[in-house]
């Protein structure tokens, strides 16, 4: 992607004073996040939940559908609410479970959304700010962040 193209996949666009892509910022970001330090590391579930979900070439198998779990999850209750669900299905994936596994998964299932629009009102490069994650307000960023991709899929936008 050139330095003033926006993102093709979350439709971002690329500031001109640091034209760094999405998956630079991202990988800035991962760093912070295993700091393990405040405001990063808790978050580093979440963030990457959103990031996946605006650049669909990354989603897993299963279609994002776990990242969509835990961003409703964080919207509606927090961390905590966060950890519930993590919690949740690290026991329904046991070894020990016998039949299906964990229906986290299976119910959190929407239509995919069509990848090629851009459609999302905050993005990596907005959480990013002047490309450091600067702490002040980033729990604030990163929700809005999830709200945005939440609202964007449930769209199906």
């Amino acid at each position: 992607m050139g330095s003033c193209e926006p993102c093709p996949e979350c439709g971002a666009p690329m500031d001109p004073l640091d034209p760094r892509s999405c998956d630079e910022l991202f990988h800035a970001l991962l760093a912070l996040d295993h700091s393990r330090r405040e405001p990063w590391g808790p978050l580093h579930g979440v963030s990457v939940s959103c990031f996946l979900l605006q650049h669909p070439h990354r989603l897993p198998a299963d279609g994002g559908a776990m990242a969509r779990a835990l961003l409703r999850a964080y919207l509606r209750g927090g961390l905590d609410e966060v950890d519930r669900l993590v919690g949740q299905a690290r026991r329904g994936n046991s070894h020990r479970v016998r039949g299906t596994p964990s229906r986290v998964v299976r119910d959190a299932a929407v239509p995919h959304c069509d990848a090629s629009r851009p459609r999302f009102s905050v993005t990596i490069q907005d959480v990013a700010v002047d490309g450091t994650f600067p702490a002040s307000e980033f729990t604030q960023r990163v929700e809005a962040w999830a709200a945005a991709a939440v609202d964007a899929w449930r769209r199906g936008a």
